[in-house]
């Protein structure tokens, strides 16, 4: 990744710091379902509080549509906030005005406040400088820690870091090493496994990683649009048959780029899309044409793991079957399980992406165990497609 400054190239003491975070968690009942950003965040507001910054926390909550709404108040994550950062944390009723002015002022070093949702000023989304500039006018430092949000033009992430000393946090430090180690310039032979149901929705990301990877593994329903273009019969598979011409494409593309492409060899199948469903595995090219292809088979499982032993790094986005309905997980928990082992024997620097990928892996106990695991959803594939985030190119050269 292209030089960034960090927490190590500042000095926050004394300073009101506004540090961009994405708190936009989870929530049932009022509560938060899944602390992951909460605690991601923790080390980075610590670090700032105990280094005697006054730290002024900014973030949206989901989409309020530029006006207050109760149900998007970030008020219910002081507590779970307060509680993984080991201090108590003050609560501003609007992210400018007097209501954030007042919480702002009355802190003092080693404090820590929340600001409202940004989302509910709809100049937040659209970029507005002059939104920027109120928000700026809160702050001594700008600190973003929201790579998740880092793909958005918005104000607090992209036009309020040219306005102030910016410097990336913790969390977005570690996602921008993590990322940079796996395709900027990484250990070779590099895989990528990519999966999940559409090639229409990864089009891009399947012609910008081509040039990138020695090895691209392709699994989940993916894998049965390119098998359809090379004429294998896939049943009642999902399937994009429109999209057969594109999916050869990408083939040539591969092979003209010296990127070898790996493809299942068998299939786990069923009659029925249903956990328990009877099932059977058949080679690729044998789908009996009243089934649909459902997981990767032990072949198939056998033989990425072969390839991946080969290789020093890996870029994973996206299952390779129908993990989330037993039996259809094996395929998927096998490779995870298996890219984990890699990993801790010092042989795989693994780095993967997206909410169904973090899921799957977490559904084989081994999210800990990968190098790098990202929660960042959109920014994590826009980066793979190869575009520049605005929220990260606006933290360079500062």
């Amino acid at each position: 990744m292209t030089k960034f400054h960090t927490l190590d190239d500042v000095d926050p003491t004394g300073k009101r710091v506004l540090l961009r975070a994405d708190l936009n968690v989870p929530m049932k009942d009022g509560h938060v379902a899944d602390a992951t950003r909460i605690e991601r965040l923790a080390p980075t507001i610590r670090e700032l509080a105990e280094r005697g910054a006054r730290v002024v926390v900014m973030s949206h909550f989901g989409r309020p549509k530029g006006r207050p709404e109760a149900a998007y108040s970030l008020r219910p994550l002081v507590a779970p906030l307060a509680q993984a950062i080991g201090r108590p944390v003050a609560f501003a009723e609007d992210c400018v005005g007097p209501a954030a002015e007042r919480v702002v002022g009355a802190l003092k070093p080693g404090e820590v406040a929340l600001l409202e949702n940004l989302r509910f000023h709809a100049e937040e989304e659209k970029n507005d400088p002059a939104f920027a500039q109120t928000l700026a006018a809160l702050g001594d430092l700008y600190v973003n820690d929201a790579f998740s949000a880092a793909h958005r033009a918005h104000a607090s992430t992209e036009a309020l870091a040219r306005l102030l000393p910016a410097a990336a946090g913790r969390l977005m430090q570690a996602e921008l090493d993590a990322l940079g180690a796996a395709l900027d310039m990484p250990k070779r032979p590099v895989a990528a496994l990519i999966g999940g149901a559409k090639v229409s929705t990864k089009l891009d990301l399947l012609t910008f990683i081509t040039g990138k990877v020695d090895v691209l593994i392709i699994g989940g329903a993916m894998a049965n649009t390119l098998l359809f273009a090379q004429g294998v019969a896939v049943g009642t598979s999902l399937c994009e048959r429109d999209l057969a011409d594109t999916a050869r494409g990408i083939i040539d593309q591969a092979k003209k780029a010296g990127c070898d492409l790996v493809l299942p060899l068998d299939g786990v199948v069923a009659r029925e899309f249903k956990a328990g469903a009877a099932s059977e595995t058949v080679a690729i090219d044998r789908v009996p044409p009243d089934a649909m292809i459902l997981d990767i088979g032990p072949k198939t499982v056998q033989a990425i793991a072969e390839r991946l032993a080969e290789c020093r790094t890996l870029v994973w986005n996206g299952p390779v079957g129908a993990f989330e309905t037993p039996p259809f997980d094996a395929g998927t928990t096998a490779l995870a399980r298996r890219v984990a082992a890699l990993t801790k024997q010092g042989k795989l620097l693994s780095v993967a992406g997206g909410g169904d990928t973090v899921a799957a892996l977490g559904h084989a106990g081994v999210v800990g165990d990968l190098s790098y695991v990202s929660t960042a959803g959109g920014a994590f594939l826009e980066w793979l497609e190869g575009r520049e985030l605005p929220g990260v190119a606006a933290l360079r050269g500062r």
